[in-house]
């Protein structure tokens, strides 16, 4: 049922308020709704936000977004975590209509004295809800001066309009015929659920050796192990593992894929399943779960979440198999059905069928998880979820997030929008994108604009430069300026970002000409690098990564994803955008990259400059009118900026970690990430 004071769709809202809208503790997102009412009489209207507990907190007055559209908005904050509900309420707003009326009537002498003392009476009543030492005494002073006769009517007026009594209103209004939306709920995860740099790596391929006419020899989790410090160096959260598994022989892929393994050949990760045990089971050469867990306690120690790949499908040397035949779809002949995406075929993986026996698939992956959880995992990357039923992952989402609500899952799935967003709001707390294919400048603005506005309700994007499956035709025909390019950019737009071990290498040799896979594929065979030398012949973009995870760290603005804005440029291949926060401190970033890696660009950026009001800009700076002091936190100089801005971005130098981006502060600090020197320019 309508309201006496309509409140309209209140956004954001997920499912039509079926499911929870995501937040994190100190994540600010705006509520807007649509509020009118009839006649010319004033409305109001404010946020009601409850914590898990039920409690309300201060209060939250919404302000018109549009004048005479009737739209409202307010910006709320939860801060901590658990499940919360916002409403919006709306009211009739006395005070108003009657300041509108009097600012008519009695400087046109109509009904003066009375409407002077109608408004008197309607401070008293108003100063009735103030408390004490809030103004009240300033409410009741001004009442007694619009009954004050003696007065001019002029001067009476005057007062009501007084800069104190409108604060005091703002903050303590006189609300009549109040209204309610329903409360929508709002979920608040842990902070890694939004904010987070994650690295990929083959735990088989650190320590291995691979030698002609030798047989290879296998890294174990011990000696990756060897390699978290270097990670932590670099400023990353999580390592992610791809399946550590037994895997099976039957069908075994060969090196790049090929149909036929060869006597050494070690296989495709993600073919679980062996004599050896299946998903609850470390593959024999890289371990013991003892390993494993002495891998996850150096990690911790390294202050590195550790992410497990969860991968239902199996090899045709499973246990299930044997002891779960109807989990698996069998053809005509008899022979279970492999995997394919035509003309792509994965004889060596067996895809899991759902009609025959729902439950019990749930309830064995809810003990695998949990048996993964007790040895200290508290993030699955799940492969391929969108080839399964939305609702079993719901089910199983669910049931692991009830008792566990810190354990997350990243949807791995490269897939039609429909299904991503559907994934995101049944449970998922991040998702693979679109990202890695959105290179011009349009591509970028437009998906991002989707993805930090109404999207950032229930699908939160992990930017992925790269994958095992993934070497972008961008990468691959770029250079080092690409591998820089697509850094700053993942690092900056989005909250978490992420790579796969060889990205900071630049290693960029495709499969085939118009493939996106690795030649000599690490999803197929071992990978050894040589880190070290890498970094000595300067081969390595270590310095340019470290300091990205460092920038992410320092600023807060880069921990967020609704507070992202595009600036204008007018060169097609220069690409600005802002992000800033305002409490509990300001910290305002802007971002400025040469899209083009062969190519020096020069641009006119235009600041639309009331995105960066409460930057700590004196007014004449925010106006445009003076101009004021931004910090390249790549190289330490400082610039002078204004409303138009020249820039000139040239790729491939090698006098500066990224010489074809602009990260400026607007706050410059003494510690910059690159060198002291400021330049006055």
């Amino acid at each position: 049922m309508i309201g006496r004071i309509p409140v309209l769709d209140v956004q954001p809202r997920v499912d039509c308020g079926r499911r929870p809208v995501k937040a994190v503790p100190g994540e600010t997102f705006l509520v807007t709704a649509t509020v009118f009412r009839e006649g010319p009489d004033a409305v109001g209207a404010n946020v009601v936000l409850r914590d898990p507990g039920g409690r309300g907190g201060p209060w939250l007055p919404m302000a018109e977004l549009e004048p005479g559209l009737d739209r409202w908005g307010a910006e709320v904050t939860p801060d901590r975590e658990g499940r919360w509900t916002f409403a919006v309420e709306s009211w009739g707003d006395p005070v108003t209509s009657w300041l509108r009326r009097a600012a008519i009537k009695v400087p046109a002498g109509v009904d003066v004295e009375l409407t002077l003392l109608e408004g008197a009476e309607l401070l008293r009543r108003a100063a009735g809800g103030v408390p004490k030492n809030a103004g009240r005494d300033v409410l009741l002073r001004t009442a007694d001066r619009l009954s004050d006769a003696e007065l001019p009517p002029a001067t009476r007026l005057a007062a009501a309009h007084a800069a104190r009594v409108a604060e005091v209103l703002a903050e303590h209004p006189l609300r009549e015929l109040v209204s309610a939306s329903r409360p929508l709920p709002v979920l608040v995860e842990r902070e890694r659920a939004l904010f987070g740099s994650w690295y990929e790596m083959f735990p088989r391929s650190e320590g291995a050796r691979v030698r002609p006419n030798t047989p290879p020899v296998h890294g174990t989790l011990r000696s990756a192990a060897e390699r978290l410090p270097a990670l932590a160096e670099m400023g990353f959260d999580v390592v992610y593992l791809p399946p550590v598994h037994p895997i099976g022989t039957a069908f075994r892929k060969g090196r790049d894929g090929a149909l036929s393994a060869g006597r050494d050949d070690v296989g495709s990760p993600w073919a679980i399943g062996s004599p050896d045990g299946g998903h609850d089971a470390i593959h024999p050469d890289l371990g013991t779960l003892d390993d494993f867990d002495a891998f996850v306690a150096r990690a911790r120690e390294l202050e590195l979440e550790v992410a497990l790949d969860f991968a239902l499908q199996c090899s045709p040397d499973h246990p299930w198999v044997k002891s779960h035949p109807e989990w698996f779809t069998r053809r005509l002949d008899g022979t279970i059905a492999f995997a394919e995406n035509p003309p792509k075929k994965y004889q060596d993986i067996y895809p899991i069928s759902f009609e025959q026996d729902f439950r019990g698939l749930v309830t064995e992956t809810l003990r695998v998880l949990r048996f993964w959880m007790a040895h200290g995992v508290r993030i699955f990357r799940v492969d391929n979820p969108h080839t399964k039923p939305v609702v079993f992952w719901e089910k199983v989402i669910t049931e692991i997030n009830r008792a566990d609500p810190d354990v997350l899952f990243l949807a791995e799935a490269f897939t039609r929008p429909a299904m991503m967003r559907t994934l995101g709001q049944i449970g998922f707390q991040q998702s693979y994108t679109y990202f890695t294919w959105r290179n011009t400048k349009e591509e970028l603005t437009e998906y991002l604009t989707e993805l930090s506005g109404p999207a950032a309700a229930y699908m939160r994007p992990n930017f992925f430069v790269n994958t095992p499956d993934i070497l972008p035709a961008y990468l691959q025909t770029g250079g080092r300026p690409a591998f820089q390019v697509r850094a700053v950019l993942a690092a900056t737009l989005a909250p978490t970002w992420g790579m796969y071990a060889g990205f900071e290498l630049c290693e960029n040799q495709a499969a085939a000409p118009g493939s996106e896979e690795y030649a000599a594929s690490e999803k197929y065979e071992l990978r050894p690098r040589d880190w070290a030398g890498a970094e000595a012949a300067g081969q390595s973009i270590t310095g340019l990564v470290t300091l990205l995870n460092a920038l992410r760290r320092r600023h807060p603005a880069l921990r967020q994803l609704r507070n992202l804005h595009f600036h204008r440029t007018n060169n097609e291949h220069i690409l600005a955008y802002s992000k800033r926060t305002r409490t509990p401190q300001a910290d305002c970033v802007l971002i400025v990259v040469n899209l083009d890696p062969h190519h020096t660009h020069e641009a006119t950026v235009s600041l639309d400059m009331e995105q960066l009001q409460g930057c700590g800009l004196t007014p004449a700076q925010e106006g445009g009118a003076e101009p004021f002091p931004v910090c390249d936190q790549l190289t330490g100089t400082t610039y002078y900026w204004g409303r138009d801005n020249y820039v000139r971005l040239e790729p491939g130098r090698a006098d500066a970690y990224a010489s074809s981006a602009h990260i400026l502060a607007l706050r410059p600090s003494s510690q910059t990430g690159g060198s002291p020197n400021h330049e006055r320019q």
